[in-house]
């Protein structure tokens, strides 16, 4: 049975990759899934069965072993292993044995996605041929922010969007979950802001909400694919859905008009009323309890009608409120201009601003996101033609959203702030599955390589020779996606 004539292509480039020759793995009704029996692999198990299944046409089931438990022939084994940290893996296929080896469950997950794109078609089934893998990420954030304000999408579009990350070993999903044009998550202690907001989005277009269920079964349903979900909350600006829903948050104690247009800047909450600061500890409250991850963003960006000490007071509140339900402050970089505890997540977003108070704050203690508008905003055209998205930070190609290195965007940045990268797509324009899947593919892949890949392993031409290999996928799962010209996307995957 001879190997494929092309090398692997794989996205994000793993630190290390050594084909071999030899007979390859045979995915079929002998295949068995093998892992522990914690909860967390044996859910691991259950979705790599699935995953294996459906990619085959043969029943592959799942077997749970204990530690002193050999592996057999036909096994595709995740294996905890000592030595390994973190989301470092290893993976090894031979002909009758592909082994995954991590030391948490992070790992392993990771390993499947490698898994997944080493896998080939042949004969009916998937086949891989011999390969070792060693692979551990660059940042530990790699993210993707979705605005689900502007235009709702629902449950089920963002599960399929958490399968696309995890496809490309991306871990956090920042929702977008409040701004002018809309409020799209139930809270017990507010509920007319998803009653009264929740139906509005931007051209008068049908909003949405989502119910506590439905928020914590994609919080779960992503969690099982190694992905952790960061809601955001936009105060102080960004608020007139809140303002909408509740009067008593205006000066006036009159309700805001509901808004349906795109421009940001002119909401705001107001400090000094007395009503503002149970709002913020509140509604931060009941979004910390549905959130079992670390992290809750209080957004903190567009704030044109306010004074500088009134913003300040503001995001001082918003961070005390997630402080005291247990998590972590993150926000967009206006933020920087007000003190800030040691360790919040401060999010680089346009570089057409001052970058000193960045620095000053990453210097004391801050941690760096970096989304650059102009490299990472993927509701950006592509060039001029494109139908969809903005271009209020220029034209996005596909080039463009690779060739950056997060850790240089900023000078003078203390070693190590920078924690990690985060794409962003802002929803404006696009209110469908496939508009928003246009905007992602391929530049989401882009992105991913830049967030897991070392400088010094990424390269643009081998980068699109790898990711031309991955438009039959994004084919064969049903997504709409840019061929940019910039790619040869005619490959010979034999």
């Amino acid at each position: 049975m001879p190997a494929p004539t092309t090398p692997l292509r794989l996205v994000p480039a793993p630190r290390l990759v050594r084909e071999a020759e030899g007979a390859p793995f045979v995915v079929s009704a002998a295949t068995t899934v093998t892992t522990g029996v914690s909860p967390a692999e044996v859910a691991l198990g259950v979705l790599a069965a699935e995953q294996l299944s459906r990619i085959s046409g043969s029943t592959v089931e799942v077997r749970y072993r204990d530690v002193a438990e050999p592996t057999q022939p036909g096994d595709v084994a995740f294996v905890l292993e000592p030595g390994l940290s973190g989301e470092q893996y290893r993976l090894d296929v031979a002909a009758d044995l592909v082994r995954v080896a991590a030391g948490t469950p992070e790992g392993l997950m990771r390993g499947l996605a490698t898994l997944h794109q080493v896998l080939r078609p042949h004969d009916g089934t998937f086949a891989a041929w011999p390969v070792h893998v060693e692979d551990e990420p660059v940042h530990g954030w790699r993210g993707l922010s979705v605005d689900v304000a502007r235009h709702f999408f629902g449950p089920d579009d963002l599960r399929v969007v958490v399968d696309l990350m995890a496809a490309y070993k991306l871990n956090v999903l920042h929702l977008h979950l409040s701004d002018d044009q809309g409020w799209r998550l139930d809270l017990p202690s507010r509920p007319d802001l998803a009653a009264r907001s929740g139906g509005t989005a931007v051209d008068g277009d049908p909003g949405g909400y989502f119910t506590t269920e439905e928020f914590q079964a994609l919080v779960a349903y992503a969690d099982a694919r190694g992905v952790r979900v960061v809601p955001e909350i936009d105060v102080p600006g960004h608020v007139n859905a809140a303002l909408h829903a509740y009067g008593e948050l205006t000066p006036s104690g009159e309700p805001a008009e509901a808004y349906t247009g795109i421009d940001v800047g002119f909401s705001r909450l107001t400090a000094d009323l007395p009503t503002t600061e149970p709002f913020l500890r509140d509604v931060f409250g009941d979004v910390a309890a549905v959130t079992p991850g670390e992290y809750v963003h209080i957004g903190g960006d567009e704030v044109h009608t306010m004074e500088r000490d009134e913003y300040a007071r503001l995001v001082r509140m918003a961070s005390d409120a997630v402080r005291a339900a247990g998590k972590q402050v993150v926000g967009w970089q206006e933020i920087a201009t007000t003190p800030l505890e040691p360790g919040t997540v401060v999010q680089y977003w346009d570089t057409r601003m001052d970058p000193a108070p960045i620095v000053a704050a990453a210097r004391a203690g801050a941690r760096l996101l970096m989304s650059p508008g102009s490299k990472a905003y993927l509701d950006m055209k592509y060039d001029a033609g494109t139908a969809l998205g903005l271009e209020w930070a220029g034209h996005i190609e596909l080039r463009d959203a690779y060739a950056w290195e997060p850790t240089a965007l900023v000078p003078g940045l203390p070693e190590g702030s920078v924690i990690g990268v985060e794409a962003t797509v802002w929803t404006e324009t696009l209110r469908s599955l496939d508009d928003l899947m246009t905007m992602l593919l391929p530049r989401l892949a882009a992105v991913a390589e830049v967030a897991w890949t070392p400088a010094d392993r990424r390269d643009w031409d081998d980068f699109a020779t790898r990711v031309a290999a991955h438009g039959p996928y994004w084919d064969a799962e049903g997504f709409a996606w840019y061929p940019s010209p910039q790619v040869d996307w005619h490959v010979d995957l034999s």
